[in-house]
C-alpha cells in the first residue's frame, strides 16, 4: 500500500538533505499517519518507507516504461511507435504532480496518447506496417503516421 500522507513534509526537504533533516520528516510523517489511521490498522503495517520526490530523469524513465507497453501492444498489430524526446518531456511534465507523484502519468499517457491512437486505428488512419510518430510542440502532443511504402526495396531498407 502507498499513501501520500505527509507528502507535503517530504516536498519541503531537498533530496540531498542530511540525515537529521530526514529523521525530522520521518517523525512528522509518522505523526500524520497516527492522526489519520487507527492504531489497529497501523499495528498491522510491517514497515513505513519514505520516498523523496521524483526528479525529471526518473519521470522520463517511468514514461519510457509506460511507452514500452504501448509499443508492444502496437507491435502486435504490426504498427511501430516512434516518440520524440520532446514528446517524452511533455508527457512527463503533464503527468507529474508534486502531491501525487507519478500516479497521474499513466492517465496522461492513456488520455493523450493511447486513446487518440486507438481512435485513429479504428478510423483506419493507420494500416498494418505503419509507423506512428508522436511529437510535441509547446506542450501539445501531435500524432501523425507514416504509411509503409509499397516498394519492396524501401521495405527491405527500413527493416535493416
Amino acid at each position: 500500500m502507498t499513501s501520500n500522507i505527509g507528502s507535503q513534509l517530504i516536498a519541503e526537504v531537498p533530496p540531498e538533505a542530511d540525515a537529521p533533516a530526514w529523521e525530522r520528516v520521518r517523525e512528522g510523517v509518522l505523526a500524520e499517519l497516527r492522526a489519520n489511521f487507527r492504531p489497529e490498522f497501523l499495528n498491522r503495517v510491517d514497515d513505513i518507507i519514505l520516498f523523496s520526490r521524483l526528479d525529471r530523469t526518473q519521470l522520463r524513465q517511468i514514461v519510457a516504461i509506460q511507452l514500452r507497453g504501448v509499443r508492444d501492444r502496437l507491435a502486435a498489430r504490426k504498427l511501430t511507435l516512434q516518440v520524440t524526446e520532446t514528446a517524452v518531456d511533455a508527457l512527463a511534465e503533464e503527468g507529474y504532480d508534486p502531491t501525487y507523484g507519478a500516479r497521474p502519468l499513466k492517465r496522461v499517457i492513456q488520455r493523450r496518447l493511447q486513446d487518440p491512437i486507438a481512435m485513429a486505428i479504428l478510423e483506419g488512419r493507420f494500416s498494418e506496417g505503419a509507423t506512428i510518430l508522436v511529437d510535441a510542440s509547446n506542450g501539445q502532443i501531435t500524432i501523425t503516421g507514416a504509411e509503409p511504402s509499397p516498394s519492396p526495396e524501401v521495405a527491405e531498407t527500413a527493416s535493416v
